[in-house]
């Protein structure tokens, strides 16, 4: 240090950090806190509870609290929290000048903030020092004029209190500030509250000029109408529509202006205020305005011609839209329906030749379905509003005439078409059309068309035609063939429904084949042909072995059975059981000995009860190996399958299993009883 000059400080040199790569291990706050208070050697148990007796323990107890206190607030002054405990622990002792001071110094502190006032002010009027209350709201509103709260707050203390001019005096302090909207409103409120409606119009005149917004203006001109100075709401409104002039008009303020004049019956002033409007605001801005002046003219005035101004700016407006994009088929029916209100046939039918003129480019069904819609709605305004027969026959004829039958067909069209001429009384016609249809595009909608039509009209050999064309057509679809044979059946010719339900089932493929099998079991069973009905279902039996068509064939018995019918459903539940036996779904096969273990618990013996319940299998949960569609692994899936005691009888491997439960069974016995078990079991064997 000798070497040193004098007057110069010697630096000490600070030492590089060489290696600035992150840790290996790095520690997280998260874990620097938990193992902090891992490592907490004791914990501070809580202060005992005083009971103070005397005056002066009672002092050092409140120099211990300010102690507290004091220290907290010196050590971060900008807690609000501590001052205001300090401020009302000090309250509850009724010392509320130190209440006052430690506000004050908290005020000195931090005077912006809202809480400080606000709970000081409180403390005053709970305590019921009103003026003291005066000067805190009186030096909070001069300290922080655009807080809202403590104006509110201000005028209802001394609107509680009763001093109605107070309050208005601040009141009218306030409004100098240019408050919001709702603190106007809270004093035109006010002073309707005391009839002072003289008052409250003079408030409304200085808001309306501070908020110069159209709600505001209406609500004037609402305020006077509701209090019966109605040439002072219409000259509201007058100053109003002055006041905004051309540049800024607004269509909600002449809506208003109109719906007053129209309360007071004078419709030529509403009609002179839409007009005036409907001149000078722009169409898109003036939507709402149109609505109601159509209302109006509707109820009070000439609707023609209003109706005529309308038409024509929508009709320009669905003329922009079609040139955009002829295929928006939505936007023609918009344009049809406003039409076809208004226009003569001629304009109707122009509108309709354009739009069926847009033909899908494509030829598939899907972008033909909204356009059939055009030709549907021309055909019937031309049958129900120009009442054209004939106009409307063309139109049916064209449309079907434009479908590409080559590719695909619209059924709805033909049956329209055939119930046209049927409204017609032209029966030939009608039959001509549907027996077109079938010939050049057959489909299960046109035949049942088809036939509904004939049987309404009674002409069951021509239903019957039909249903034979239909099912050479469709030989799967089994609806058909059971209203073809329901149809037999009402006829009264039995036999032949017999006959259609033998065709029937002999088909090689059905779409529903259970359905047709239940309907021709109960057609048999309706004419109590019960023999008939147990071929029926041996037949059924012999393509299915389903648990449903035995227990179905159970009950049969069991409802038709005279004599022995418990004796005769007994046995079809055993021999469907030693069916099953073999069926791979142990599920169908367990519904089937649910069902006849509730037989025997309805109509059975003990000994049949007790017979069935050893039938009734044990349920387990086993695993297996699943794998997915590439042969991978997929894990393992739980399911539970079904063991039948017939069926562990014959295996070697379910009797060692249940050897082993056995086994295991007694040693828990013997543990319970407090036995030796290998004894126990020595001595059995012995």
């Amino acid at each position: 240090m000798a070497s040193m000059e004098p007057g110069k400080q010697h630096i000490p040199k600070v030492a590089k950090v060489k290696n600035k790569a992150p840790a290996e291990v790095q520690i997280t706050a998260e874990q620097l806190l938990r193992e902090a208070k891992e490592r907490e050697l004791e914990l501070l148990p809580p202060p005992p509870q005083q009971m103070i007796t005397d005056v002066e323990e009672l002092n050092d107890y409140k120099l211990q609290k300010r102690k507290a206190f004091e220290d907290n607030i010196r050590k971060n002054r900008t807690v609000i929290s501590n001052w205001i405990k300090y401020a009302q622990w000090e309250e509850s002792l009724k010392e509320i000048q130190r209440a006052r001071s430690i506000y004050e110094r908290a005020l000195d502190v931090d005077y912006r903030s809202v809480t400080f006032w606000l709970k000081y002010a409180e403390m005053e009027m709970k305590n019921r020092q009103v003026n003291h209350a005066r000067n805190i709201w009186d030096r909070a509103i001069t300290t922080l004029p655009r807080v809202d709260q403590f104006w509110y707050k201000y005028t209802y203390m001394e609107e509680m209190l009763g001093n109605i001019a107070g309050s208005r005096q601040v009141f009218e302090r306030w409004m100098e500030w240019q408050p919001e909207e709702q603190a106007w409103h809270s004093y035109i409120n006010f002073e309707l509250r005391y009839k002072e409606v003289d008052r409250a119009r003079s408030i409304y005149e200085r808001f309306v000029l501070v908020h110069p917004s159209v709600k505001n203006w209406i609500k004037y001109a609402h305020f006077e109408e509701k209090h019966s100075y109605l040439a002072h709401a219409r000259k509201v409104y007058e100053r109003a529509v002055e006041f905004f002039g051309e540049e800024h008009m607004d269509e909600h303020l002449f809506v208003a202006f109109a719906k007053f004049e129209e309360n007071q019956k004078e419709f030529e002033r509403v009609r002179v205020i839409y007009k005036y409007a409907l001149d000078r605001i722009p169409k898109q801005d003036a939507q709402d305005l149109l609505k109601n002046y159509t209302i109006f003219e509707k109820k009070f005035g000439d609707r023609r011609g209003i109706e005529d101004i309308i038409v024509s700016k929508r009709r320009f407006q669905y003329e922009e839209e079609v040139k955009a994009n002829p295929h928006n088929y939505d936007t023609w029916f918009d344009y049809l329906r406003l039409v076809e209100s208004d226009m003569d046939a001629e304009t109707v039918r122009e509108v309709y030749e354009r739009a069926i003129a847009n033909v899908p480019p494509i030829q598939e069904k899907r972008h033909w379905k909204r356009y059939i819609y055009l030709w549907i709605n021309y055909a019937l305004y031309e049958e129900l509003e120009a009442k054209d027969a004939e106009r409307t026959r063309q139109v049916y004829q064209a449309c079907l005439e434009l479908l590409p039958h080559e590719k695909f067909t619209l059924a709805k069209m033909w049956l329209l078409y055939a119930q046209f001429e049927i409204r017609q009384k032209n029966l030939l016609l009608a039959r001509r059309a549907l027996g077109t249809s079938i010939g050049k595009c057959p489909k299960n909608k046109l035949f049942k068309g088809y036939i509904e039509l004939e049987l309404q009209l009674r002409e069951f050999d021509r239903c019957r035609k039909l249903y034979e064309k239909f099912l050479e057509f469709a030989p799967e679809n089994c609806t058909s063939w059971i209203k073809f044979a329901e149809l037999e059946t009402i006829l009264g010719d039995i036999d032949r429904a017999r006959a259609i339900y033998e065709l029937a089932i002999g088909q090689p493929r059905l779409d529903m084949p259970e359905v047709l099998w239940k309907s021709y079991i109960d057609f048999e069973m309706e004419q109590e042909e019960y023999e008939r009905t147990r071929r029926l279902y041996r037949r059924l039996l012999q393509r299915t072995q389903h648990s449903q068509v035995w227990i179905s064939l159970a009950q049969f018995e069991l409802l038709v059975g005279q004599e022995e019918r418990l004796q005769r459903c007994r046995r079809i539940y055993e021999e469907a059981n030693e069916a099953m036996r073999s069926c791979k779904d142990k599920e169908e096969r367990v519904v089937l000995l649910e069902s006849w273990r509730s037989f025997e618990e309805e109509h059975g013996t003990p000994a049949t009860k007790e017979r069935i319940d050893k039938l009734m299998p044990e349920r387990i949960k086993k695993r297996r190996k699943l794998q997915a569609e590439d042969g991978s692994d997929a894990g393992w899936e739980e399911y539970y399958d079904y063991i039948f005691p017939e069926d562990a009888a014959n295996q070697p491997n379910l009797k060692l299993l249940a050897m082993a439960k056995l086994w295991k069974k007694q040693q828990l016995e013997s543990k319970v009883a407090g036995m030796d078990p290998d004894k126990d079991i020595d001595e059995s064997q012995t």
